[in-house]
């Protein structure tokens, strides 16, 4: 914590004598504060993004998964449904992210049987001032986050992993990612 004695904490001004890209971060102010961005000028565009995951499980975990065995129930309905509602609840767990009033929230499940891998896609879309990545990731976390406690009294060495942004577009950065795919407007 800034201020506490044997911790030092740099501010935003100290970061940017040391690497001139701190300039281009947005959530600090002058003084090095954490600020949520100020949207109010910007223009409210479609904005879309996809965001994916894997979730790695045992052989025995993926076949009761594929057969509907696991005692919670489940479990590709309800991560699916906790993906969404995570979509929508991501300004109340990133602090800093604006509330947005989503226009889609989807999340696809597929197992891979071979690797034990079950692979998350979220996609979020948006009319709005201000993009829709978090969201996309909070939702393929929250959705791997439930599998695992659906799947954590069979197999405790459950491993989530490569949670990334795949794509996006919209606003004034436009399209990054795999644009191959992406259907805005």
């Amino acid at each position: 914590m800034r201020g506490q004695p044997g911790c030092y904490c740099p501010t935003l001004p100290d970061l940017i004598k040391k690497d001139q890209t701190m300039k281009e971060l947005t959530h600090f102010d002058k003084n090095g504060n954490a600020v949520m961005v100020d949207v109010t000028q910007k223009m409210a565009t479609e904005r879309i993004a996809v965001a994916a995951c894997d979730v790695i499980v045992k052989p025995s975990t993926m076949e009761l998964i594929l057969k509907g065995g696991v005692k919670k129930g489940d479990v590709l309905s309800v991560a699916r449904l906790a993906g969404i509602m995570g979509a929508k609840k991501t300004s109340d767990l990133v602090p800093l992210c604006h509330p947005l009033s989503l226009s889609s929230a989807e999340i696809k499940l597929s197992c891979d049987s071979q690797k034990n891998i079950v692979r998350i896609e979220g996609t979020c879309k948006v009319i709005g001032p201000t993009g829709v990545e978090m969201e996309a990731l909070t939702a393929v976390s929250v959705a791997a986050l439930t599998i695992y406690d659906m799947c954590k009294a069979i197999d405790r060495g459950i491993k989530i992993t490569n949670v990334r942004l795949i794509k996006k577009a919209g606003g004034k950065t436009g399209v990054w990612g795999d644009q191959s795919t992406i259907d805005i407007g």
